[in-house]
């Protein structure tokens, strides 16, 4: 289902929306609404500086050549407009807070429609309520009016990387100060950056931190503290998934670390309290569709990917969308990364459940490559262009494209570096340049995985019965038949696809009916019906040629090294 809400002449949203079965086991438990919170990019003005709420001025979102196409995301996948500008060469990339919620308000609305018209019995077999949401993007909001104090500053904003780079230097232990206590190198992508920015930019913020009436959040934080009540008593919780993207839990303790917080001179009393990632955390309030059941479930959204690819120890999944996300399950372990990686949460099912934790790669530039071609070249007209483009030659002829739109993160983490596509000929046409840019995304996954294998070893890692490790995919760009068969030939082992892709919302739906009974972990872990129904491709390159072209893809990587300094 698509649909475009208009409010004042402008576009807030593409919404789709389902409610999702999850096997047979939706007949027998009623079922559970699941909302996730996604981005697809848009464009317009730089943001305004004046507080108390700076919105940005709106003309350009009505542009036809900066807006999305309508089209339907599935799983209760919602887009928000999203604020992209350059400043001095760096770019801001927001969303209004607000709109987020009116969002999730219709999604809920209109995904009870849909399992109305579809014959259930949404007063008596609705059970819970499971949240996903994009992680490290940040809100700051006043706690007497409800209301953001500036717009909500997102995971790939990168306005932060003076603060970054001031911390690295004034700190002993430089980029990796806090990685002893988080996990975390200091970097633009985690929250307390950005945090740190708006404490020392944004007036409004200043005043509010001062008075004791500021409230910080992740997504999650700020849509459970508005379901839950809002400024008549809504709930300021986050999870522990969520928390261990900011930088400032601690990841064995799952606390906020106090000696990070005194460093940073972050106020505790503007955090949110920490929960597991299954667990009745409160009621949805008066004035939401719903109201009274309970929201039982939280995860940010690659920790509830793994969790709908029921990802024990030693195994890996792989998410494909704006970007890609790869996390290998260590256990109750924590493996600290020697070669780029992060070590982060993978899931927590229950208050006192065991803790497992996680090596991730995340890669900034996936999808979003593929929208660049669409949007900002024109070279295809659909995402789904891409694949029959790309089929029509057998090799890029040579050429490699590297994404690094605003730098590199895992396992390279040059945010100096720029993109750049090289090895053209005057025989290069457009298929060669979509073969280049599909490549490109699976050997950013190929240098992930390159690391976890190193990280993890071979007691870390769990094979099939052939002793290769297999990569489970997920995520709106797994549909490319011919992306998942670059992508094993590239590892040279199995990528398995399952029937359904969208397992992050699949995830939260899982996380919450283990918090309200609906089902047990054994169900949600039990993967032999999920194995029946998913795709297998197997590598079919020969290993010397793909030796080589992983070479001439590390030479492209260090050829957009110390570039960022060409946009002033």
């Amino acid at each position: 289902m698509e649909e475009a809400v208009r409010r004042d002449g402008l576009i807030l949203g593409f919404i789709s929306l389902v409610e999702r079965s999850v096997g047979e086991m939706l007949e027998d438990f009623g079922f559970l609404i699941n909302t996730l919170i996604w981005v697809v990019a848009s464009s317009h003005a730089p943001p305004s500086s004046s507080p108390p709420y700076p919105r940005t001025p709106r003309p350009n979102l009505l542009s036809k050549s900066f807006l999305p196409p309508t089209k339907t995301l599935d799983m209760g996948e919602l887009v928000v407009p999203t604020v992209v500008s350059s400043v001095v060469g760096v770019r801001w990339v927001e969303h209004d807070p607000m709109e987020i919620l009116e969002s999730v308000r219709i999604c809920i609305a209109k995904a009870i429609d849909k399992a109305t018209a579809a014959g259930h019995n949404v007063d008596s077999g609705l059970k819970a309520i499971g949240i996903t949401n994009q992680r490290e993007t940040t809100v700051v909001w006043s706690k007497s009016t409800g209301l953001p104090l500036y717009n909500a500053i997102v995971w790939m904003d990168a306005r932060t990387s003076s603060i970054c780079r001031k911390l690295e230097k004034d700190l002993p232990g430089g980029r990796t100060h806090f990685m002893s206590s988080c996990g975390l190198p200091i970097s633009t992508y985690f929250s307390a950056t950005k945090l740190l920015w708006l404490m020392e930019n944004v007036e409004a913020v200043k005043q509010a931190v001062e008075k004791g009436d500021a409230l910080f959040g992740t997504v999650d934080t700020w849509l459970i503290w508005n379901m839950t009540g809002g400024i008549k008593g809504g709930l300021h919780v986050t999870d522990v998934s969520n928390a261990s993207r900011t930088m400032l839990m601690n990841l064995k303790t799952l606390a906020w670390d106090e000696e990070t917080l005194k460093t940073l001179k972050i106020p505790p009393q503007i955090l949110p309290k920490i929960v597991s990632n299954s667990e009745i955390i409160g009621t949805v309030g008066t004035g939401w569709p719903v109201p009274g059941i309970p929201i039982a479930g939280c995860l940010g959204d690659q920790h509830a990917a793994m969790v709908g690819q029921a990802c024990r120890k030693g195994e890996a999944k792989s998410t494909y969308g704006t970007g890609a996300f790869i996390l290998l399950n260590t256990g109750q372990e924590v493996v600290n990364s020697k070669h780029g990686l992060l070590t982060t949460m993978a899931f927590k099912l229950g208050p006192s459940a065991p803790t497992n934790y996680a090596l991730e790669g995340s890669i900034a530039i996936a999808g979003a490559a593929v929208q660049w071609l669409r949007d900002g070249l024109g070279i295809i007209k659909s995402s789904s262009e891409i694949e029959e483009l790309a089929s029509r030659v057998d090799s890029t002829g040579g050429v490699y494209f590297v994404p690094a739109f605003n730098g590199l993160f895992a396992p390279w983490w040059r945010d100096d570096a720029r993109g750049v596509c090289i090895g053209i000929t005057r025989f290069t046409n457009k298929s060669h340049i979509c073969r280049a840019v599909l490549e490109s995304m699976c050997f950013q996954v190929k240098d992930v995985l390159d690391s976890m294998h190193k990280d993890a070893g071979e007691k870390g890692e769990v094979k099939d019965a052939k002793g290769e490790f297999v990569l489970r995919v997920d995520g709106g760009a797994t549909v490319n038949n011919l992306l998942m068969q670059i992508q094993a030939d590239l590892l040279g082992s199995p990528v398995v696809r399952p029937a359904d892709i969208e397992t992050t919302a699949l995830g939260a739906a899982y996380a919450a009916g283990l918090a309200v009974g609906v089902w047990t972990e054994d169900q949600v872990f039990a993967t032999e019906e999920k194995s029946k129904t998913a795709r297998i491709f197997c590598a079919t390159l020969d290993e010397d040629l793909r030796k080589k072209k992983v070479a001439s893809w590390c030479k492209a990587v260090t050829r957009t090294f110390d570039l960022a300094d060409l946009s002033l």
